[in-house]
């Protein structure tokens, strides 16, 4: 059988770097832990706003939180209201003895993803949608396929695996184009795994986007 492995934790330290940037010995885990529970937390409050991406820095003293979604306007609000909100059910939630002391700044900031096609991670999320609202799962693969060429990826494809269209045996259905260079470390392919709750059961959906190469600068 073959190994599989993510295909962004595979390209780790070559062309990506890690979603969560900090070095701590003695809190370690409890940092860990914390930012788990707030990824969570944000995607499940603002599922409906196209978040593909949730990025933590911490510095001494200093927490800076990045969300990069497809309607970041959503998200702010009217006079910055939506955001200021967020910060404030954060800090509520998983900053409340730490901000009491006034030792820690909480930096909040939404950035917009410009072409929400070519993320994999807003691919898989419109999937998911359509499945759960009982549209046929080919017709779904196609048209997050053709949305994906149109925005000029360089290939890709999508995988889901269940009891598709309700059917008693569960099996796996896939759809591609172009080229997806999996074993190129260089190959900027964007990758996402999510879940479709349907009323005949859960469905794994899978896609790749490959975008081009990335080269490392000579300067």
């Amino acid at each position: 059988m073959g190994h599989k492995i993510n295909p962004k934790l595979f390209r780790l330290h070559s062309i990506y770097t890690w979603d969560s940037s900090w070095f701590s010995e003695k809190k370690f885990s409890k940092f860990l832990r914390d930012d788990i529970l707030i990824k969570e937390y944000i995607k499940e409050k603002l599922k409906d706003m196209g978040i593909a991406k949730i990025s933590i820095k911490r510095s001494g003293d200093s927490f800076e939180l990045d969300v990069y979604s497809s309607k970041p306007g959503m998200i702010i609000g009217r006079g910055g209201a939506g955001i200021e909100n967020l910060r404030k059910d954060i800090i509520k939630r998983f900053f409340k003895n730490a901000q009491t002391k006034n030792k820690t700044v909480i930096n909040l900031n939404i950035k917009e993803i410009k072409s929400p096609n070519l993320s994999a991670e807003l691919v898989a999320q419109s999937i998911v949608a359509d499945l759960e609202k009982r549209i046929l799962f080919k017709r779904a693969m196609k048209q997050a396929i053709e949305k994906i060429k149109k925005a000029g990826a360089q290939g890709a494809k999508v995988k889901l695996s269940g009891r598709l269209n309700g059917v008693e045996i569960a099996r796996t259905e896939s759809l591609s184009y172009g080229s997806l260079p999996l074993h190129t470390l260089r190959a900027n392919i964007d990758y996402a795994f999510k879940i479709a709750n349907t009323t005949y059961g859960v469905i794994g959906v899978k896609a790749w986007i490959y975008k081009g190469d990335i080269f490392k600068s000579k300067n």
